[in-house]
């Protein structure tokens, strides 16, 4: 019989271990740790009037806090602008801060569709990603300018866009 719950305890304790260790690695104190590590996204328009991310690829690292800024140089016109999305990511990511201009909205890990450049200008997102993967980073068209309703989410197929991609590790 003893040898019966030693080899229990012994089975139990190698089956729970691994859940307890996950435990500790996942706790990273605080995920806001200032200062945010900053990462720079441009959407731009080519020569031929396509959207271009550069870079086209960022990676991070889960649990660290960044300060995206997203910077739009060259927007001409309401109709002209990019609308950017990244739905995966903002899924899988703490969202703190969202800065235009001189604007804070604190998000506390709330979500939002997009952003869209209609004039030159820029937008920070301050989040911590939480789950690694590949995310995909959508810049096309706003939706007004392919006759779509204004707000309308997801791929303007009609238009133009690009795709880029964040890599969390």
């Amino acid at each position: 019989m003893i040898r019966f719950l030693i080899l229990t305890f012994l089975m139990l304790s190698i089956a729970v271990s691994p859940y307890m260790l996950s435990a500790k690695a996942e706790s990273l104190g605080n995920l806001a740790k200032f200062p945010p590590i900053r990462k720079t996204l441009t959407v731009s328009t080519s020569a031929d009037g396509m959207p271009r991310l550069a870079p086209l690829e960022m990676r991070l690292l889960s649990g660290r806090y960044y300060r995206l800024s997203i910077n739009c140089p060259d927007v001409q016109s309401d109709l002209r602008g990019w609308r950017i999305e990244m739905p995966e990511l903002l899924n899988n990511a703490h969202l703190r801060l969202v800065t235009i201009g001189d604007i804070e909205i604190h998000l506390q890990g709330l979500s939002f569709n997009a952003i869209e450049c209609d004039e030159i200008g820029s937008a920070d997102v301050s989040f911590v990603p939480i789950r690694p993967g590949q995310y995909p980073i959508y810049a096309g068209n706003v939706p007004l300018a392919v006759g779509k309703p204004i707000g309308e989410s997801g791929v303007q197929k009609e238009g133009k866009y690009v795709f880029g991609r964040i890599i969390v590790d």
